[in-house]
């Protein structure tokens, strides 16, 4: 596909390096998307092993060894991305560009300001890269029959709880660095627990933030998990419809990093 008449400079290796790292309709795109959703997933949970005193006290040493390994994996994908794109600053500065170096720079602040690292749990936002892997849309049209439409609800309701998973972990990784161990936020995994319940207005009350910052945190919380309650499933359900009316490719620009693209394109309509 011909997206724009400059990105006939894009040939050879970056050409390459930009179908396998941004698209997912080859096999080699999709086996990249797969390796790069496992790595992340690897990633935040030895963030969060390495946040559980008897783990870290055993294998600090090599949770602080896999935590680089994953930085520097993870810086290296940033600056490949950088390179593929015709235009580096636009995607620098788009929502995943953010996320990526998000992802990989409280390590390096952690060397500066130790506690810190904790916060590349913010990797799990990039996880939703899997919408391009799992195609959800074509599951829409299906609908139309029983199974079909168990099928696609079970996706929607997966795609749901990811949704949720992402916030809890964010906001319990938060709590653990506002909170701290004196306040009963004793681990990672413990404020995730305590950022569930608050979500779901379960509210069982055996942990409580004690700073002012976090009853403000817990408070947004707390909102959320209203908003999440009331929305209703049919809105989600009638966006996904619209969406799907068109067939739309894993295509990406390689001189404006755009998504979105018909099937039947040839240029890029961002471009």
């Amino acid at each position: 596909m011909n997206k724009n008449p400059k990105s006939k400079t894009f040939i050879g290796r970056r050409a390459r390096l930009h179908e396998i790292i941004f698209e997912a309709d080859t096999k080699a795109g999709k086996a990249f998307d797969v390796l790069l959703i496992l790595s992340i997933a690897l990633s935040v949970s030895v963030v969060m092993l390495s946040s559980i005193k008897n783990f870290d006290l055993r294998f600090g040493g090599i949770l602080d060894w896999l935590e680089w390994f994953f930085t520097v994996l993870f810086t290296l994908e940033y600056i490949t991305r950088l390179y593929c794109v015709g235009r580096p600053g636009a995607y620098a500065t788009s929502f995943y560009g953010i996320v990526d170096l998000l992802g990989i720079a409280p390590s390096y602040l952690s060397l500066l300001f130790p506690g810190s690292q904790y916060l590349v749990v913010i990797r799990v936002i990039r996880v939703l890269r899997i919408f391009r892997v799992l195609k959800l849309v074509q599951y829409v049209k299906e609908a139309q029959n029983l199974i079909s439409a168990l099928k696609a609800s079970r996706r929607k309701i997966l795609v749901f709880l990811f949704s949720v998973l992402a916030l809890v972990v964010v906001f319990g990784s938060l709590m653990y660095i506002i909170e701290g161990e004196k306040n009963g936020f004793t681990s990672i995994p413990r404020s995730i627990y305590w950022a569930i319940v608050t979500l779901t207005t379960v509210g069982y009350g055996d942990i409580s933030p004690q700073t002012g910052l976090g009853q403000a945190i817990a408070a947004v919380i707390m909102i959320c998990g209203y908003g999440i309650i009331a929305v209703p499933t049919g809105i989600v359900t009638v966006e996904l419809a619209k969406q799907d009316n068109k067939n739309i490719s894993t295509q990406v620009c390689r001189f404006c990093n755009a998504e979105g693209h018909d099937f039947d394109a040839v240029f890029c309509k961002y471009c």
